[in-house]
């Protein structure tokens, strides 16, 4: 077996820069919400249902600091704010194709490993004395 590089994961190498929460549990869902244009903070509540809005917020500052979304104020009464995908943002429609296009294709084997793991781990507990 090839040993790992201990170098790999150098604090100087670009890759270190990505920005991660591309893969956490909002941010596609988010990228999905903007496909066809901006949107208020309320309005992607709706199809975000489980979301809380405070990992909304969260979710969406990231996304801007990472140059995803812009944030547009608008100084009305009452104040409306919308959110819409960068050109950047939009190159992540790909990504999202593609992870839904795997998903959809492997989602009964990732069940069922999930499943086997889950039993297989049941049976390691040992009742208490």
């Amino acid at each position: 077996m090839t040993p790992l590089d201990p170098d790999m994961f150098d604090p100087a190498c670009p890759s270190r820069m990505m920005p991660l929460q591309i893969g956490d549990k909002w941010t596609a869902m988010v990228v999905l919400c903007l496909e066809h244009g901006p949107h208020r903070f309320t309005e992607l509540r709706g199809p975000l249902r489980t979301i809380t809005p405070k990992v909304l917020a969260e979710t969406l500052r990231a996304m801007e600091r990472d140059g995803l979304v812009t944030r547009s104020a608008y100084d009305e009464n009452p104040p409306r704010v919308e959110y819409a995908l960068t050109p950047l943002g939009r190159s992540l429609l790909t990504l999202v194709a593609a992870a839904r296009s795997w998903s959809e294709q492997h989602l009964d084997e990732l069940l069922a490993a999930r499943r086997s793991h889950d039993r297989r781990a049941a049976d390691d507990v040992v009742p208490p004395a």
